[in-house]
């Protein structure tokens, strides 16, 4: 078996995880992205680089995850970045919409959990991916805020029923370079303006979170924010 770290993350196609999984690579990591397409996870994988692999996956269909993940044999750490956006308001409400971003934040999270977990060591180490809607909700954040919200139970009873095993969130504001935000500006300013930091959240902070949330060995069971201090306000 090789010693090479062997991370997988799942939602690895875009955004977040593309950055993460890239940051992988680059340092000689055995790296598994998944994607909704086997075509495009391939192709996002091949331009990754090193040793980079990718596998189709859809959480929405959580009765194909255990399957989808078969030939993974070995995990150290395991990054659940995937998503659905859905602008959803109460009183024009889409039941199937909401219904499906919270199979893909909840049960598809918590599916992935169950089939990778045997295959993960005392040292091994997760981070899933909520969201500051959860602490700051707008109009027609409804489902995206539940889902959120559920992210952060669901870390604290992950983390207690794995155990050893590390389990960790981290909720971003804004982030202003990835693909959904980077051409909104008036966003991006909005939320650069009224965090503390004075500067927008970068792909490049939440890699670096990320990272330390798996490597250091005394975080477990934390949802942690990354906004500069805009929870504050």
């Amino acid at each position: 078996m090789s010693d090479r770290t062997r991370v997988v993350v799942v939602g690895g196609t875009s955004g977040i995880g593309r950055h993460f999984a890239r940051f992988c690579a680059e340092r000689g990591d055995d790296v598994v992205i998944t994607g909704r397409s086997a075509a495009r996870t391939k192709t996002v994988a091949d331009e990754i680089g090193g040793r980079t692999r990718g596998l189709a996956l859809d959480l929405a269909e959580p009765e194909t995850i255990a399957d989808a993940l078969a030939d993974v044999p070995h995990v150290d750490r395991l990054v659940i970045a995937a998503l659905d956006r859905d602008y959803n308001t109460v009183r024009a409400y889409r039941p199937g919409d909401a219904a499906r971003l919270l199979t893909v934040k909840l049960v598809g999270y918590t599916a992935v959990l169950h089939a990778l977990a045997p295959r993960m060591t005392d040292e091994s180490a997760v981070v899933l991916l909520g969201g500051l809607a959860s602490h700051r909700p707008y109009p027609g954040s409804t489902s995206v805020t539940t889902a959120n919200g559920g992210i952060s139970a669901l870390v604290r009873t992950l983390a207690v029923e794995l155990s050893p095993v590390r389990v960790n969130a981290l909720h971003p504001s804004i982030v202003s370079d990835t693909p959904f935000w980077s051409d909104k500006p008036a966003a991006r300013e909005a939320a650069a303006t009224r965090a503390l930091s004075r500067r927008p959240v970068t792909m490049q902070d939440c890699t670096e979170a990320i990272d330390f949330l798996l490597t250091n060995r005394s975080i477990n069971g934390v949802n942690l924010n990354i906004d500069g201090g805009d929870v504050l306000i």
